[in-house]
């Protein structure tokens, strides 16, 4: 009987829909919740087994003994029948994770649809509301300290503020249209971290934030991309929901450290954090500095931009060298192995080869570099 468990379970997992994770898609579940009826990979089965068996109770498909009742729940159910029940009502705000996000938003994914069946209510979650105010933990602009800081959004007015005093003017306040936010869990060493991106004078400002509360660090998440998606379809109405919800957020396409000489030939190397933006290619000092040291716009090949193995002629080679061009300057880098440095060309060619939008135009037109003293000079021509 035990073979023949197993030889349903194998029929089972080729049908549409149970050959992947049902909370992260991940190909080839191992795991299965035979009191809920889905098949799961081993990163999800893990918070499965966490939220305890009075929630989800989890078996491996060929490692553990199936009995006969526990194999007809799988087949009654299955991943399909499942998303149905517990994501009906999932705002199309959230954002939905996949195998290699991280593992707050996986964690907090699965809860939510099987713990706190946030998905089956009538209700609409709280950060869909488009306000929503709380203390965050805020890293110091010019220190590692992290402080309390009270943050309060509002989609109406388009602004999120954080106050160093509450009774006191904000001490920023950032325009949500024009912000990004993404979880930062290796940056900061915190598994409930984010980091916020906007522009600011000219340049990028990054502010680093955490809380002690998993839930309440993924709702100021979801509730960012819900303020932003609303004020889109005030702006695009005859927009579809689908290519909005596109502009919410984005990750960073590739981060780590690179080794960077100065503008002559003959400078030396210098260590520094690169980040991979869309079309910003920033480098910082250190990864958790407030302000990039430099940004690069990326530009389109046709507009003068490329980039190639090896140093430019008359520098140094420093073993794993790569060379961006762009029509202000050329910028010489280097690696720790061929291989990240074969991912950071492909990673930037991807951006070159894509042409512009007019969202890019506008960054390239308001990004500014400062050179020697208080003259500030736009780094990129009228392309």
């Amino acid at each position: 009987m035990a073979d023949q468990n197993e030889k349903f379970l194998h029929r089972l997992l080729q049908l549409d829909g149970n050959n992947i994770c049902a909370d992260c898609d991940t190909k080839g579940p191992e795991w299965a919740s035979y009191n809920i009826g889905i098949f799961l990979c081993t990163r999800c089965c893990a918070v499965h087994r966490s939220m305890g068996a009075h929630i989800s109770k989890v078996k491996h498909l060929k490692l553990d003994k199936w009995e006969d009742s526990q194999i007809e729940r799988m087949i009654e159910i299955g991943n399909k029948a499942s998303k149905l029940k517990y994501e009906q009502r999932v705002p199309a705000c959230y954002r939905r994770p996949r195998e290699n996000d991280p593992q707050v938003l996986i964690e907090q994914w699965i809860r939510a649809k099987y713990e706190r069946l946030e998905f089956c209510m009538v209700e609409r979650p709280s950060y869909t509301s488009g306000r929503m105010e709380g203390f965050l933990m805020k890293r110091g602009k010019e220190d590692s300290r992290y402080q309390p800081r009270k943050f309060v959004l509002s989609g109406l007015h388009d602004t999120l503020r954080y106050y160093v005093k509450e009774k006191r003017e904000p001490k920023a306040i950032l325009r949500i249209s024009e912000l990004n936010v993404v979880y930062a869990p290796n940056k900061l060493g915190n598994p409930n971290s984010l980091q916020l991106t906007y522009m600011k004078d000219g340049s990028t400002r990054h502010i680093y934030v955490f809380h002690d509360d998993p839930e309440v660090i993924n709702n100021w998440y979801m509730a960012i991309r819900c303020a932003k998606l609303h004020r889109l379809q005030v702006a695009f109405p005859s927009a579809s929901e689908s290519d909005l919800v596109g502009l919410l957020t984005h990750d960073f396409t590739r981060e780590g450290w690179l080794l960077k000489t100065g503008p002559r030939p003959t400078d030396s190397y210098k260590r520094r954090w690169f980040t991979l933006d869309d079309r910003k290619l920033m480098y910082h000092d250190d990864q958790l500095d407030a302000h990039p040291k430099g940004e690069i716009f990326l530009g389109n090949q046709l507009d003068g931009y490329s980039v190639r193995i090896g140093a430019p002629a008359g520098a140094k080679d420093q073993g794993f060298s790569f060379t961006l061009f762009t029509p202000e300057r050329t910028y010489n880098m280097s690696s720790h192995s061929e291989q990240d440095r074969d991912e950071w060309i492909a990673a930037i060619l991807k951006v070159l080869e894509r042409p512009l939008s007019p969202q890019d135009s506008s960054i390239s037109a308001r990004l500014i570099r400062k050179r020697g003293g208080t003259n500030p000079k736009s780094i990129f021509t009228g392309r």
